[in-house]
This record gives C-alpha cells, sequence and structure tokens, in this order.
C-alpha cells in the first residue's frame, strides 16, 4: 500500500511516497481504509524531532484521519465492518501515522463519524476542536456563566475556542483583526477587540480564562485581567520565552497558569473530548473550516507550505493517491 513516509528525522524535503506493508491487525485493533487525513503543525514537530517521540516503522506522517472500517480485530465489539470512524491520536507514541491507504488504530483510540456528518470537514475540525475541548474542560473546567477571553481567535484554534466556548454557556470575549470580527461573531463572541488595542482597556470587568493562542500577549498583561481563581493557558510557543509577573498578585488571588499540547493528553481526556466533538458536530457546530484538498503525494508540499504560513486562512487535508 501506499504511505507518506519520512526515512529520516528533517525538513520538509524528507518526506516521500512510498510503498509499505499492509498493518497486522491484532485483537484489539481496527482495520480502516483512509478517506482523509489533516495536516497539523505538530505533525511537523514530530517529523523534524523539534516533538521527542516514539516513532513506529516505517515513519508515516500524520495523526488525524477519518475513514471506514475494513477487518475489526477478534476483541473488539464497539465497531462492524463499514462503519466511518475518525482517530486524532496516531503517529507518535509508537503508534503509526496515518497517511496510508490503510492503518490498524487501537480500537480506544477510535471514534464514530456521526450520522450526516461531512468526513471531511470532520477531519479537518478535529485536532483545533480536541485541544479546545480539553483545554475547557480539564485545564480551565470552565462552568456556565463564566467568562473567557479568546486571543487570536481567528486562527483554527481560536474560533474552535470561541464555538465550542458559547456551547458550553461561557461569555465569549476575542481579539483578532477587525475583518474577522464578523466571522467571529456568528460563531459566539460576545465582544470582538481589535488585537492591536490595549486590552485593559476593553475588557471591562475581570475574566475568568484566557487562552493564548498566539504567543504574542506578555504573561503579566494576561494575568491582571483575571479574576480571582482565573487561569492563563498557553498553547503555543510565546514570542519571548523568559516572562516576568508579579508574584505576590498571583498567589495571593489563587491563580493558575497553564501550558497544554494535545500530545500529552491522556487516552481518557481524548475520549471525553470526542464524545462532546460528536455532540457537536452531529449539531453541525464546530465545521466551519475552509479546506485546501491536496493528494498524499503533496504531503512534503503541505508540511512547507505550513512552515511558510502561506495556507494559515485554510485547512489542508490530504487524501489517498490515485494509483
Amino acid at each position: 500500500m501506499q504511505a507518506a513516509i519520512f526515512p529520516t528525522l528533517g525538513g520538509p524535503e524528507v518526506i516521500r511516497l512510498a510503498t509499505i506493508p499492509e498493518p497486522t491487525v491484532g485483537p484489539n485493533d481496527v482495520l480502516v481504509q483512509v478517506l482523509a487525513v489533516a495536516v497539523n503543525h505538530v505533525d511537523t514537530f514530530v517529523r523534524s524531532g523539534g516533538f521527542k517521540t516514539a516513532l513506529a516503522d516505517p515513519h508515516v506522517v500524520g495523526r488525524d484521519m477519518v475513514g471506514t472500517v475494513l477487518q475489526c480485530g477478534s476483541a473488539v465489539t464497539q465497531f462492524t465492518v463499514g462503519q466511518q470512524v475518525w482517530t486524532n491520536s496516531m503517529g507518535y507514541d509508537g503508534r503509526p501515522g496515518v497517511t496510508s491507504d490503510q492503518v490498524a488504530v487501537p480500537v480506544e483510540r477510535l471514534y464514530p463519524v456521526p450520522a450526516g456528518v461531512d468526513p471531511i470537514q470532520l477531519v479537518a475540525a478535529v485536532h483545533s476542536a480536541a485541544t479546545a475541548s480539553i483545554v475547557l474542560n480539564a485545564e480551565m473546567h470552565a462552568r456556565t456563566g463564566e467568562t473567557l477571553l479568546v486571543e487570536g481567535a481567528a486562527g483554527h484554534v481560536g474560533r474552535k475556542f470561541v464555538a465550542l466556548g458559547k456551547v458550553m454557556g461561557l461569555h465569549v470575549i476575542t481579539t483578532s483583526a477587525p475583518r474577522d470580527f464578523a466571522q467571529l461573531r456568528q460563531l459566539g463572541s460576545d465582544q470582538c477587540l481589535d488585537y492591536h488595542a490595549d486590552l485593559a482597556d476593553g475588557v471591562a470587568e475581570l475574566v475568568d480564562h484566557v487562552v493564548d493562542t498566539s504567543g504574542q500577549v506578555a504573561l503579566q498583561d494576561n494575568l491582571a485581567l483575571l479574576a480571582e481563581a482565573g487561569d492563563v493557558t498557553l498553547i503555543t510557543a510565546p514570542a519571548d520565552n523568559q516572562f516576568q509577573f508579579a508574584v505576590r498578585q498571583f498567589y495571593t488571588s489563587r491563580q493558575r497558569l497553564n501550558g497544554f499540547v494535545i500530545s500529552h493528553a491522556t487516552q481518557e481526556e481524548l475520549a471525553t473530548a470526542a464524545a462532546q466533538l460528536n455532540t457537536c458536530f452531529a449539531e453541525g457546530k464546530l465545521l466551519e473550516d475552509t479546506v485546501l484538498l491536496k493528494s498524499f503525494v503533496d504531503a512534503a508540499w503541505a508540511h512547507q507550505a505550513l512552515a511558510d504560513g502561506t495556507v494559515h486562512r485554510q485547512k489542508i487535508v490530504l487524501t489517498p493517491t490515485q494509483k
């Protein structure tokens, strides 16, 4: 079968389309015919070695996949042949990547595609949407009626925080360029702020939760906006790797600072997020991404495009290359 592999760690140029053996299906595995694979920045970190992790051999790129069940292992009872399924935690920690014609997925990392949901739109959404779900629930413990500030809200991940925050009953404040205000309001933003403006002037009342998707906001500026027992969550590398902040205010106000990458999410956190996402997907929510559809043979180009920042308004999704 065909797969996009990277024989060695390195730049996008190490990726090539190759013929590899078909997967072996264990008793707790599900063999899936791959329909489409999303391309994420974290895939480039795995390929380059920037994110240290055990890799299956051969090294196949990709973690987010949607496809159709071909075969179930002898111990699998949750799925049936022909059923559409998705996963978002392959290609690291020793698990095979998914940019291949077929892949064997551990059953506990596989979820059903809700009836009537476009599988391409689903796979485009799952990485950013699962990030938002796990941060809001497991890191922030966000509750209905609380206030969420989303910085860099117009990006893939930021939009999912806005939409999911609204689903969860939060009051959502966003920062972005003014050209994005209309879309963010449609997704659920209650107050849109120009990211060039002074945040302290725009935020009238202290907030419960801040997520910085941009890495461009000084930590103390965010801490100064927090209500008592509020939290700031970082999900990307900050522009300045060294922060200074008011320690006394931090601990006397019971503030919290969280760091999160989805590659360290537990299996249970991923499954809980998948259940929430599937409920939203079934209602037509979280599926607003503009998709750029390419082929497995374009995997190296896709990684280079992410590095160059040339497709930041689109989500790259790869489908199997026709033989």
